[in-house]
C-alpha cells in the first residue's frame, strides 16, 4: 500500500470517528459528554455538548470529503479542535467525573495521553508531520 493511500485511509477513519462522536454528542452519549464540560465554560453544559457535536460532524465530514487543496487546512482545524477540547479531559479528571467507562483517576489520567495522538493523527493524515 502506498504512503498516500495509508494517509487517505487514516484521514477517512478519523473523519468517520468524528462524525460518530458528533452524532453521539447529540443523541445517546449526551449525558456523558456533559461530564467533560469544564465549569469555566460560560455556556450551559448541554449547549456546549450540542455545539461541539455539530462541530465534530462538520469537521469529520470535511476530513472525509477534503480535496487535495483543502485537506491540510482541515487537518490543522481538526488538530486545533482536539487541542481546544483537551481541558474537558482535564476537567473530567480533576472533578472525578465518570463517563465513557472512565471511572477511576487512573483511567481518566491515561486518557489524557490519547489527545496528542488525535492531534498527530489529524496532522499526519492530512499532509503534515511527513518526516
Amino acid at each position: 500500500m502506498k504512503q498516500e493511500d495509508i494517509k487517505t485511509t487514516a484521514r477517512i477513519i478519523l473523519g468517520a470517528g468524528l462524525v460518530f462522536a458528533g452524532i453521539s454528542h447529540l443523541t445517546f452519549a449526551r449525558k456523558e459528554f456533559r461530564a467533560q464540560v469544564p465549569d469555566l465554560i460560560p455556556l450551559k453544559k448541554d449547549d456546549t455538548v450540542v455545539y461541539s457535536g455539530i462541530a465534530e460532524i462538520a469537521m469529520g465530514s470535511a476530513l472525509i470529503l477534503a480535496n487535495k487543496k483543502h485537506k491540510e487546512t482541515v487537518g490543522k482545524v481538526a488538530a486545533a479542535f482536539f487541542t481546544a477540547v483537551f481541558p474537558g479531559n482535564i476537567a473530567q479528571l480533576v472533578n472525578k467525573r465518570s463517563a465513557f467507562g472512565l471511572d477511576t483517576d487512573g483511567k481518566r489520567f491515561a486518557r489524557l495521553f490519547f489527545q496528542p495522538v488525535l492531534v498527530y493523527w489529524a496532522l499526519k493524515s492530512t499532509g503534515k508531520c511527513n518526516k
